[in-house]
């Protein structure tokens, strides 16, 4: 509750910011910004800057199951899934959360993820991959991972700073775009929003888009250690170690999950150095292991 409130008191922090130098550049310089109205652009924005990303959380256990063809382990038929259920109980209790759902998704790839809009309504499914090709401490550990990620409201989280990243960009395309359309329509007559104002949007929106692309991928993967230290700390130091380097042996592989759905994977596609390691949702599994070697979590 208490990162909710930071992310939404932030939120309008910076909106009021926003509002005062939209403001601002309007008495000062006398800039007209297109006769827009910086409530009705906030409202706009907040609109489609949450909206998507809070109705994308409400049906994320629904889609993960559809997408992930994910089956629900409701009566155990067999000592695995027996104890696949009673490990997630568990974690569950020991993390505090209710009891969430434990699924498994047919895919070689050994993965695992953890979804749900609350952490009392959660859904945690490992692929036969990993069961296939995982000692069950290694299992342990990863499900302690996945646990960690509801308890530590990672989804809700993201989601939020998805929504404020996603407000920010609409806001701040649209003023530039009038600023644009304002300085290139100077001495002409006539109102409303000429070519400049869509190109500048367009232009401002299609970078600040990948700025905040950057900064919630960041997100992703500085949660990735304090999952890991979630699972150390529910499964052990050394089973959390061995289930990473296990997963380093099929690092090459790439895991057979859609786009939305592998932020929430245990590990993700493995990346040359470079810009593109910004718009990755993991770290890389090397980094993972030297933190939980050196009990370092940033």
């Amino acid at each position: 509750m208490k990162r909710i409130f930071l992310l939404v008191a932030t939120n309008f922090g910076v909106m009021a910011v926003l509002f005062i130098t939209f403001n601002l550049i309007q008495a000062v310089f006398g800039i007209t910004l297109g006769g827009g109205s910086f409530t009705g652009i906030a409202i706009t924005s907040l609109l489609f800057g949450f909206g998507g990303a809070l109705i994308s959380l409400w049906m994320s256990k629904g889609a993960a199951k559809r997408s992930m063809g994910v089956q629900i382990i409701e009566n155990p038929v067999n000592a695995e899934e027996r104890w696949l259920v009673e490990t997630v109980r568990a974690q569950a209790d020991k993390s505090g959360i209710g009891m969430p759902e434990v699924g498994i998704f047919h895919s070689a790839s050994p993965n695992a993820f953890a979804t749900g809009a609350n952490r009392n309504n959660a859904l945690v499914a490992v692929s036969q991959g990993l069961l296939d090709q995982m000692t069950r401490d290694e299992v342990e550990a990863v499900l302690g991972h996945e646990i960690g990620h509801v308890a530590n409201g990672d989804m809700v989280t993201q989601t939020l700073l998805q929504g404020v990243v996603n407000t920010f960009v609409f806001v701040l395309a649209r003023i530039f775009g009038m600023l644009i359309s304002n300085v290139l329509s100077r001495g002409q007559n006539g109102g409303g929003y000429g070519m400049g104002y869509y190109l500048g949007s367009t232009i401002a929106q299609v970078f600040l888009g990948f700025v905040a692309s950057a900064i919630v991928m960041w997100f992703s993967r500085y949660r990735e250690f304090h999952a890991d230290k979630a699972g150390s700390d529910l499964a052990g130091r050394e089973k959390m170690i061995a289930a990473l380097r296990r997963l380093q042996m099929a690092s090459g592989e790439a895991p057979d999950m859609p786009g939305e759905m592998a932020a929430f994977g245990i590990f993700g596609l493995e990346v040359p150095a470079g810009l593109r390691r910004f718009f990755t949702t993991h770290p890389p599994l090397a980094d993972r292991i030297a933190a939980l070697e050196a009990q370092k979590y940033g």
